[in-house]
C-alpha cells in the first residue's frame, strides 16, 4: 500500500475514499449539523488486511476535529477502532449512543 494514496473526504457522495488501482474502500457518513454520522465502512478483499479500514476512521476523526463536529460511530468496525485505540479519537467528542433501530 503506497502513502502516497490518500484518503479524500468526498463531500458530494457522504464518503471517505481510498482507491487504489480502480478498487475502491469507503466509509459512508451522514452530517446532522455538526454531527459526523459514521454509518457504514466497507473495503473490498483486494484491498483487505492493509490497514485501510482504519485510515479511513481516521480521516473521518481527523475532519471532525478539524471542524469541531462530534463523532456518532454507528458502523460497528468503526465503533470497534475507536473503543480499541482511544488515542485515535483523543482530540474530538464521541457520542457512543446506539445507531436508531431499524
Amino acid at each position: 500500500m503506497s502513502e502516497a494514496i490518500a484518503v479524500v473526504d468526498d463531500a458530494e457522495h457522504h464518503r471517505f475514499l481510498y482507491t487504489e488501482d480502480g478498487v475502491d474502500a469507503e466509509l459512508v457518513y451522514r452530517v446532522n449539523g455538526k454531527r459526523l454520522i459514521l454509518v457504514h465502512t466497507e473495503v473490498p478483499d483486494a484491498l483487505g488486511g492493509r490497514g485501510i479500514g482504519g485510515r479511513l476512521v481516521r480521516a473521518a476523526v481527523a475532519r471532525a476535529e478539524m471542524s469541531g463536529e462530534t463523532v456518532l460511530p454507528w458502523c460497528p468496525y468503526a465503533r470497534k477502532l475507536l473503543e480499541k485505540h482511544p488515542d485515535v479519537a483523543a482530540g474530538v467528542t464521541i457520542d457512543w449512543s446506539d445507531p436508531p433501530a431499524g
